[in-house]
């Protein structure tokens, strides 16, 4: 049999976990395609206009019809056979919330402004976050906002290192946006994603998997749509440093200022 595209990925890395049930019932079929539409009549996934999810081939996009655009109006998500949109659909099917409300939020740019050479900043901001974002959920609690202080202050060792038990206690990250999923199939250290942080109660930690991604699903996703979204919601994330996923974290893995670097001022 040919090698497919994601033959090879290392699906035990802590970056894939939230996508990684999805890609458990998706990678043994031969039609990768045909099996994520059958999950998704399945879970009964619906854009923000209620109209079924479908993943179709790219060469159905009508020419001239903005991506975002043609999602919100059809509910069929232009699919290519590759690494970048395989991990977007994987993301569509475990974040269901979160995608639903970007897309609205991405056709709604498009509809008052149109496309032209700028996105705009709420749509470049929405862009951002669908492609590129991590999120950082953390006890609501004196120690969960002194580790987000620390990664806002860019005080890597501190946060990494000095407050590592942390991560195992009161705080976790899910990968989210399928553009930084695909460069981590090959990971290399200056890999940064946009961090959106979520402030949960301390029973959060008490719920297994499953429960929790479905819990910051329905969150963030009420955020997005209250929130005007711009960049400056997100601070940024070596992955990584984060404690536990890369091997080597040394002293000297973390004094590496080209990727550690302090903050400006």
């Amino acid at each position: 049999m040919t090698p497919r595209f994601f033959d090879g990925i290392d699906w035990s890395r802590h970056w894939y976990a939230a996508v990684l049930p999805v890609a458990q019932e998706v990678l043994a079929y031969a039609d990768w395609r045909a099996r994520i539409n059958q999950l998704s009549a399945q879970s009964g996934l619906l854009n923000h206009l209620d109209l079924p999810i479908q993943f179709i081939a790219q060469e159905e996009l009508p020419e001239g019809v903005a991506y975002e655009a043609h999602i919100s109006a059809s509910g069929q998500v232009p699919t290519r056979e590759n690494l970048h949109d395989f991990f977007n659909a994987l993301v569509w099917l475990s974040f269901p919330c979160m995608k639903r409300q970007l897309n609205a939020l991405q056709a709604a740019q498009i509809a008052a402004i149109g496309i032209g050479k700028s996105r705009g900043p709420a749509r470049d901001a929405a862009t951002i976050f669908d492609e590129n974002a991590a999120l950082l959920v953390v006890e609501d609690s004196e120690q969960g906002q002194a580790l987000i202080e620390s990664l806002r202050a860019h005080a890597w060792q501190d946060a990494f290192v000095t407050q590592a038990d942390k991560f195992a206690q009161i705080a976790e990250v899910w990968c989210f946006g399928h553009a930084l999923m695909e460069k981590l199939v090959k990971p290399y250290k200056a890999i940064t994603a946009h961090t959106w942080v979520l402030m949960v109660d301390q029973a959060y930690f008490m719920l297994d998997a499953t429960a929790r991604r479905a819990h910051v699903d329905q969150l963030v996703a009420a955020q997005l749509a209250s929130h005007p979204l711009t960049t400056a919601d997100y601070t940024p994330l070596p992955v990584l440093g984060l404690p536990g996923w890369w091997p080597q974290q040394d002293q000297a893995f973390y004094a590496d200022q080209q990727v550690f670097r302090a903050r400006r001022t």
